[in-house]
């Protein structure tokens, strides 16, 4: 069923990687040819941010309607939580560039992404179980 509390779980993590490309991650300055300017960090700031902050968008919204495989759908909530922490990394290393600036606050998004593919695992955990233990009854 897409009712279940794991799919609002990938939808929340759907949203908010969607939210990373329109909201900054970091305000700050660069120096770019001995010239201070202001910046944002956002998910389309750079090439690998770009690509695998889609990746987790898509495969957040592809693993919602994989309701029907239980298995599949834990294995690409665990890819996806994975993918989102290296999301996390990428920012990090990032704002390294930058001369000085202070962290958003819209950075929880990238956060919400990773802790609603973990609770999206822990839901699909849960029907796992309670289906073999059904399964023991019959």
């Amino acid at each position: 069923m897409i009712q279940r509390q794991q799919s609002l779980w990938l939808l929340l993590s759907t949203i908010c990687s969607f939210l990373s490309f329109q909201l900054p991650f970091y305000n700050g300055t660069k120096n770019i040819n001995n010239m201070v300017t202001a910046a944002e960090l956002d998910a389309g700031s750079s090439f690998f941010l770009v690509v695998f902050t889609g990746a987790s968008l898509i495969l957040s919204l592809v693993t919602i309607f994989l309701f029907k495989d239980r298995k599949l759908q834990l294995r690409l909530c665990f890819v996806g939580t994975g993918i989102a922490i290296l999301v996390l990394v990428f920012y990090f290393v990032e704002m390294k560039k930058f001369e000085s600036g202070t962290i958003s606050l819209s950075c929880l998004f990238t956060f919400a992404n990773i802790l609603g593919y973990i609770l999206a695992a822990r839901g699909i955990w849960k029907d796992e179980k309670l289906v073999k233990s059904l399964d023991k009854l019959r």
